[in-house]
């Protein structure tokens, strides 16, 4: 028998694959059925900064009746859609997936300035969670903002949540860093336990006829593993904190790949989201116990990190040395698909000879 149990936040999971932070933790009755399922633990949904000051500027109305500003002040905060849920209620539903489930709850809470909304990181602990992932979701638009200042601000926030939890941190992070790896490293020394890669920013269409910005939600697909991956096996070995790929997890073959990359944990939304999200996780956990056993893993533990690029023999395949050979790969044919295949000699577009490696 396979072990599939792997350790994540200094919390001991039954197998590594986690439901990542999606409306399915919405209901307690779906995630008892993920847990049967085989799932390992849930992130709850999250908790925005902006739904915190809303509920505080209409506190602060409520004891200050007739303050011209109320309205004002609320319409400069975004419309939080279906994730419209108060704190209250936010911090009552935790409660509720801590007694009815086993598996380890950990809460989310999304933003990125610092203020009083911080303090409801001791409040997701005191309501019981195992462990809190903080999303920091932020698209700077000022062109004075410079990214040693944004970065910096990121670097604060732990420090400030840290400085209010003793329960294990996570952070969730975008890859739009132009030095990652340092970014990584620094959010660790704050107080990070562990680095979730990565978070999705939905990007908005243009509706042509009514002239109008809509928002677009895609799921992701198997596709979307490659960057969190490769970001993820660079980073293993050299940031020393527990990693976890978020965004592209589909089936036991994404799941494999994450763990060789260097990740504790795969977690997964988009595909149980889909649908069937019960069988999709009893098919992705019988998957991956078939191919441990087909090729002699005793353990998740025996292959974690050993795709990482500290591991493999050709290091320079995470790097731009791999830009050059992928593209002096491709072949283009009038009349037939394009295709790619990587040869000892291999032709670029521009030349009619082989070029040498």
């Amino acid at each position: 028998m396979v072990d599939l149990s792997t350790q994540y936040l200094g919390l001991h999971l039954k197998s590594p694959i986690v439901v990542a932070s999606s409306p399915l933790s919405h209901r307690v009755e779906t995630v008892q059925r993920l847990e049967e399922a085989g799932a390992s633990a849930v992130v709850m949904y999250s908790l925005f900064e902006e739904q915190i000051i809303h509920a505080s500027l209409e506190i602060d109305y409520l004891l200050s009746h007739g303050a011209e500003s109320f309205a004002e002040a609320l319409s400069y905060l975004p419309d939080a859609g279906r994730y419209s849920i108060g704190p209250e209620q936010y911090l009552e539903q935790l409660s509720r997936l801590k007694r009815s489930v086993g598996i380890p709850v950990i809460g989310s809470l999304n933003g990125v300035s610092k203020g009083g909304w911080v303090h409801y990181a001791k409040l997701i602990e005191e309501a019981g969670a195992d462990a809190l992932e903080l999303n920091i979701y932020y698209i700077p638009t000022d062109p004075d903002l410079t990214s040693v200042q944004l970065e910096q601000t990121y670097i604060e926030l732990v420090q400030a949540v840290r400085s209010e939890v003793r329960i294990p941190l996570a952070v969730k992070i975008s890859p739009y860093f132009t030095a990652l790896p340092n970014v990584a490293r620094r959010l660790v020394e704050a107080g990070a336990d562990g680095l979730v890669l990565f978070n999705r920013f939905y990007q908005p269409d243009f509706d042509l006829e009514n002239l109008v910005v809509v928002p677009n939600l895609r799921l992701s697909t198997s596709e979307d593993l490659r960057l969190p991956l490769r970001e993820v096996a660079i980073l293993h070995g050299r940031v020393h904190t527990d990693f976890a790929i978020s965004g592209g997890v589909h089936t036991a073959f994404d799941v494999l790949k994450a763990m060789m990359a260097g990740a504790k944990v795969a977690m997964m939304a988009s595909a149980l989201l889909r649908g069937n999200y019960q069988e999709r996780v009893r098919s992705v956990i019988a998957d991956l116990e078939a191919w441990m056993v087909e090729h002699e893993y005793d353990s998740i533990s025996m292959m974690q990190g050993s795709m990482s690029q500290l591991a493999v023999a050709e290091p320079a395949a995470f790097e731009r040395a791999n830009y050059m050979k992928v593209l002096g790969s491709f072949r283009f044919s009038e009349g037939s698909s394009a295709h790619s295949t990587l040869t000892s000699g291999m032709l670029y577009p521009f030349l009619d000879t082989p070029v040498e490696e």
